[in-house]
């Protein structure tokens, strides 16, 4: 099968003004202005009113946060008050809970435009054992490409660390856990649906010795590793007075800093840092609005590129930034970044390019993320004619980030077309959100 997705409004490639041709689950060509596709085609869609974008691809997440928005015991917390204060109400999670929890994150994702996304569980009370196995067949039935994390707390209150003892596991069942599935779900191949990454929570959320055995059996299995780093000042106090070294010391005194790293909010670190991180090829997923809302700090997107470090973007868990839209993430990615740099060198593109290509990177991905012959055909299309808020916007890329377009029209994935009308395909909504939101009070109120 061959679709024309013809004369978009726009479209980000370059020399695609005819728009674009998908075969199968793939992007088969890129049509210039004014030509037609080089070999014929079954179908064509006039796109004259649509946007084309790259699916967008979102590195950092929290699925089972959207339990607990905008909770009473968190509001106007920075970090640690903040995760001292939801620890406790976190350990009630159940699998039911989760899976529901998974659905609605992934869906509210799709309907910004997100057609690959990652998420880092790391919290395993009694009981949720299978949390990754559970949110593997979500994602499955959802149809969304995935890179799960096997995240992990290994370190309670009573060691030392921050979550309370009923949701940590030991080093021997985490590194057991991860290897069982590494080898049941992990596909490495190009088009894949299901990668699977490893992540402890933090570098003082475990023990020294499990960061360390996690990074050997990942070069092992070949797989990507994963952990928050540098989110706020006080945890460079903390990691200085618990190891008596800044956190990237500790992680690269435990085997993690290369290209198989990437890191979340990447925010407190000094110029030599930088560099060293680039040096090595650490990717850093920026996340900007929980990084606002929780007064953490501004991530230094352009030093990390410009020394070599990937970056991308991420929408944090939902109980940090309370929503899940990783188009609303571009545009505060396009202001923040601003304020560190200026108007003049943060710019839609960059915004876009973090969303898309450069998260495909902190993924470890070279099949998504940019359009392009051979590229999976995971597409965003956006309108800008059903909203007040775009009327009179005269550049429809810079239109879709500055006047704040957070709802896609249209989203394909593999081929295959999973929104339609801004509505995802085969789900009822109303009763997700009911079962979601009733779930949500009653556990965890």
């Amino acid at each position: 099968m061959r679709l024309w997705l013809k004369n978009p409004l726009a479209i980000l490639a370059d020399n695609a003004g005819g728009g674009l041709v998908v075969e199968n689950d793939r992007i088969a060509e890129l049509v210039s202005a004014g030509a037609q596709p080089v070999l014929p085609v079954d179908e064509t869609m006039d796109a004259g009113a649509l946007i084309v974008l790259p699916g967008l691809v979102n590195t950092h997440h929290h699925f089972y946060q959207t339990m607990t928005r905008a909770h009473p015991a968190a509001i106007n917390k920075s970090l640690f008050g903040w995760l001292q204060a939801l620890y406790p109400i976190w350990a009630r999670l159940t699998p039911e809970a989760l899976t529901l929890a998974t659905e609605v994150a992934m869906i509210e994702l799709l309907m910004s435009g997100v057609t690959t996304t990652s998420d880092h569980h790391y919290l395993f009370p009694g009981g949720m054992e299978d949390a990754i196995d559970v949110q593997v067949e979500t994602a499955r039935r959802l149809g969304m490409r995935v890179t799960l994390t096997r995240g992990s707390m290994s370190l309670s209150v009573d060691d030392g660390g921050l979550p309370p003892r009923s949701v940590v596991q030991s080093d021997e069942a985490i590194l057991r856990d991860s290897e069982r599935l590494i080898t049941r779900y992990h596909d490495a191949a190009p088009g894949s649906f299901v990668q699977i990454a490893l992540a402890p929570c933090s570098p003082f959320s475990v023990t020294p010795e499990l960061m360390s055995e996690t990074a050997k059996l990942a070069a092992a299995h070949g797989c990507r590793l994963h952990t928050h780093l540098a989110e706020t000042e006080d945890e460079n106090e903390f990691c200085l007075h618990k190891f008596g070294r800044r956190p990237l010391d500790h992680l690269e005194a435990l085997g993690w800093l290369g290209p198989q790293t990437w890191l979340a909010h990447g925010i407190h670190f000094d110029p030599s840092e930088i560099g060293r991180l680039g040096k090595a090829g650490v990717a850093v997923c920026h996340c900007p609005t929980s990084n606002m809302l929780l007064a953490s700090g501004q991530c230094h997107t352009l030093a990390l590129e410009e020394a070599g470090s990937p970056v991308g973007l991420g929408v944090d868990g939902s109980a940090s930034n309370d929503a899940g839209n990783l188009m609303e993430g571009v545009r505060h990615a396009l202001l923040l970044n601003r304020l560190r740099y200026g108007a003049d060198r943060v710019t839609h593109f960059d915004a876009l390019r973090w969303a898309t290509e450069g998260s495909a990177r902190c993924l470890g991905r070279d099949d998504i993320g940019t359009l392009r012959p051979g590229a999976a055909a995971d597409l965003a299309l956006f309108r800008l004619d059903d909203s007040m808020a775009t009327s009179g916007a005269h550049d429809p890329l810079a239109a879709l980030v500055l006047c704040g377009v957070t709802r896609a029209e249209r989203v394909m994935v593999g081929g295959r077309w999973l929104l339609w009308d801004g509505m995802p395909v085969g789900v009822d909504l109303a009763r997700l959100r009911n079962a979601h939101h009733e779930l949500s009070m009653r556990l965890f109120g």
